[in-house]
């Protein structure tokens, strides 16, 4: 519902922008909106960092530089309407770092052009966002992490929408009273993984920009600028594949490539930026770097970066599987949710082989087996399996996760001569997490022969994300998730394929055995999977030797050896790189062992690092840069005496500490209830609807006291003064009715 109502203040927003009025030697007409018939369910959703001005009162907008003269607009907006506003200059600047890791910074400037230059108004920022800078005449805003307790410290509230999540990938952020005609210079930062399929590595990152965000007029210029750098973090060759925009390359080396986007344009980019590359190489291969710790480091033991590369051979034997796949069918999996799933999971049976074997499980308060034993991955079979999604495959009460992990891992107990695996997808969260982390926990423990690997699959936001999380490391497996429905199945597909395209298992190091205290994150190694690099980092004290044989099991259950060359790491920002691997590791950790000490060394991660995490929150600063400049034009008539102490920066004053973006850690109570995953939040009531409700009630608690007898007779004793008085407060209320009614008409944007 946020973004249904964050849609109707954007068009409500562009309707009052019809009041402005652009001269009559404009070159070309202002940008109207896309007509009804051409809307997309998410046409007024940002598609790139947008600013708007947040318009309570209609009689402002106007433009600062050619007054219209318009009529005045009576009444305010409630929700306040959100105009977007003109962009002068845009640059995104792009740095991809060990073929996994890309930071994302985005510049530009912004003007409120539809704003009498006599007014000021609140102005909403809305991107991904991990760190933003904000510069406007005599002041300039900055985020900044703090812990989560010094939300007491609030103060001066900016707005309920501060630090709302519009959408997983869109922030919302208000800069408060911005005066019309002012130029708004924004930078944004936020960090991304790289995908990788087939061989190739890509990215996209969003920088499609409406129509009407363009200055009116071709005399205003309009630079767009691309930077991308590449650092792949070993010798191997960079082939470049596919590029959205004209790049020019700038650097060639060994170690980094650079390119070029510089133009001006009479329209700003209508596509996202892509960008996809390869690295040739048949066979596995890979990387170590090692770095030391900055001075600020809480901790001070050396870092180490393991970079394995699948390798871009197609003809790669893939080990043998067996699958029990474990779905969620409570009753708030129904609809959509479930019917992608069902969609997903037959797609991803008809790719396995006939020497492959699986099983599917539904449940809810109970089980429901497709069979009581693993069946053959036959055409015939998966036939079968369709019809039975038709008819036991139902929607149920109950989130029983504990009781189908157990039947999965029983099924698989046995398994000597294939990868064993368990796939679970769910959108709910349960009571006995942690027990069922231990109870999975201890039985791979007791296997003997090759352990089960547990992938995990989590819809919505409802479900607790760190315990599906935890349960992939301890199953040495695959985590995966989906905010929103419309992401589903493309999630789930890319899970069950890195799952079923294990080329490497079992994986040990020998270097690590030769140094001291050591920590490897994760704690279990996941598998090499044929659909993605494998990124193993750590801290230790000692001597790093200068090869790292790499070994494990392969499809044929052989040992498989690699050798990694050691290198130091030149720059690249490892710490920081890592710095998010690291944190949602202890995280999970913090949450499955409730550990305090975890807590606070994720709090200190996340500030140090500017990582966003779940102990902390994002604060809003301002600095008055008005107060410093009339200071220094004081001191430079007056000379400082020799005692006075030397010129002092003002201080930053925190002004909001905005709500927590973090995922939290799952809704057991909405789990129980079945409600459905925790896409579109329900939406509050309006201020009228809450109005008329309580004089509803009013209204009946006192037609239970009174009765038309008593009315009467209460009329008939009333003096005519009183009876006077009771006829103007009956007319004012009258009044008061009539302006909230043109206060609606107005604010609707109808001509």
């Amino acid at each position: 519902m946020a973004q249904e109502s964050f849609m109707e203040a954007v068009e409500e927003g562009l309707k009052l922008s019809k009041r402005l009025y652009y001269g009559k030697d404009r070159s070309i007409a202002p940008p109207r909106p896309p007509p009804p018939m051409s809307k997309s369910p998410n046409t007024y959703l940002p598609t790139a960092v947008m600013l708007y001005a947040v318009v309570t009162d209609p009689a402002v907008v106007d433009n600062p530089d050619i007054p219209s003269y318009q009529p005045y607009v009576y009444g305010r907006c409630d929700p306040p309407a959100l105009i977007p506003l003109h962009m002068s200059r845009v640059s995104l600047e792009i740095d991809s770092y060990l073929d996994d890791t890309v930071f994302v910074t985005v510049a530009g400037e912004w003007r409120v052009h539809c704003v009498m230059g006599s007014k000021t108004v609140d102005c909403r920022l809305a991107g991904s966002i991990h760190s933003v800078e904000i510069d406007i005449p005599r002041k300039s805003y900055y985020t900044q992490l703090v812990a989560s307790e010094d939300k007491r410290d609030e103060e001066n509230a900016l707005g309920a929408d501060d630090g709302l999540l519009l959408r997983p990938d869109i922030f919302l952020l208000t800069i408060p009273q911005v005066d019309g005609g002012t130029n708004v210079s924004i930078k944004i930062s936020w960090s991304q993984k790289l995908l990788y399929h087939d061989g190739e590595f890509s990215l996209c990152i969003p920088f499609s920009f409406p129509e009407y965000v363009t200055p009116p007029s071709k005399k205003i210029p309009k630079r767009e600028r691309i930077q991308l750098n590449v650092h792949p973090g070993s010798d191997s060759e960079v082939v470049c594949k596919i590029v959205s925009h004209p790049m020019k390359e700038r650097k060639r080396q060994v170690d980094s490539l650079s390119f070029l986007y510089e133009s001006d344009v009479l329209s700003w980019s209508s596509m996202d930026f892509s960008f996809s590359y390869s690295v040739p190489c048949s066979h596995i291969s890979g990387s170590v770097l090692l770095q030391s710790p900055s001075v600020d480091d809480i901790d001070q033991r050396d870092i180490f970066c393991m970079h394995i590369l699948p390798g871009s051979r197609r003809d790669k034997k893939v080990f043998p599987r067996k699958i029990v796949y474990v779905i969620d069918t409570s009753r708030s999996m129904q609809g959509k949710p479930l019917e992608t799933t069902k969609r997903a999971l037959c797609d991803a049976l008809s790719e396995l082989n006939p020497r492959d074997s699986f099983n599917i499980i539904g449940f809810n308060g109970d089980i429901s087996p497709f069979s009581l034993s693993m069946k053959i991955a036959s055409r015939e079979t998966i036939e079968e399996v369709v019809q039975w999604f038709g008819t036991n495959f139902v929607e149920g009460e109950g989130t029983n996760i504990s009781l189908a992990l157990n039947k999965a891992l029983e099924m698989l107990s046995d398994t000597r001569d294939a990868l064993p695996m368990v796939i679970m997808i769910t959108d709910g969260a349960v009571e006995d997490e942690r027990r069922i982390c231990n109870d999975v926990k201890s039985h791979l423990s007791n296997m003997k022969s090759i352990c089960p690997r547990i992938h995990t699959f989590g819809i919505g936001l409802y479900c607790n994300h760190y315990f599906l999380r935890m349960l992939a490391m301890i199953g040495r497996g695959f985590y995966e998730a989906a905010y929103e429905t419309d992401a589903i199945e493309t999630r789930i597909q890319r899970l069950f394929s890195t799952a079923s395209s294990t080329l490497l298992a079992n994986m040990t190091f020998d270097a690590l055995d030769e140094l001291n205290d050591v920590e490897i994150y994760p704690t279990s190694v996941p598998d090499l999977s044929s659909e993605g690099p494998l990124i193993i980092s750590g801290r230790y004290k000692g001597d790093f030797p200068e090869v790292v044989k790499v070994s494990g099991i392969v499809a044929d259950m052989t040992r498989y050896e690699v050798d990694l060359k050691v290198n130091k790491a030149k720059g690249i920002p490892l710490e920081r790189i890592l710095a998010l691997q690291q944190i949602i590791i202890y995280t999970s950790e913090a949450w499955f062992l409730e550990s305090k000490q975890l807590q606070t060394k994720v709090e200190n991660m996340s500030i140090q690092n500017g990582i966003v995490s779940e102990y902390t929150s994002m604060a809003l600063f301002v600095t008055e840069t008005l107060k410093k400049e009339a200071d220094s034009e004081a001191k430079k008539k007056k000379s400082p005496s020799k005692g006075e102490a030397a010129d002092k920066e003002p201080k930053p004053k925190k002004v909001k500490v905005l709500k927590n973006i973090g995922i939290g850690f799952g809704n057991v109570k909405a789990t129980a209830e079945n409600i459905s995953p925790g896409f579109n939040e329900p939406k509050p009531p309006e201020a009228a609807e809450i109005i008329v409700k309580a004089a509803s009630d009013c209204c009946t608690r006192m037609c239970g006291y009174c009765c038309c007898m008593c009315c009467i007779e209460i009329c008939s004793k009333m003096s005519n003064q009183c009876a006077i008085v009771l006829t103007q407060a009956c007319t004012a209320l009258a009044c008061f009715g009539c302006l909230e009614c043109c206060s609606a008409i107005c604010c609707s944007g109808n001509d």
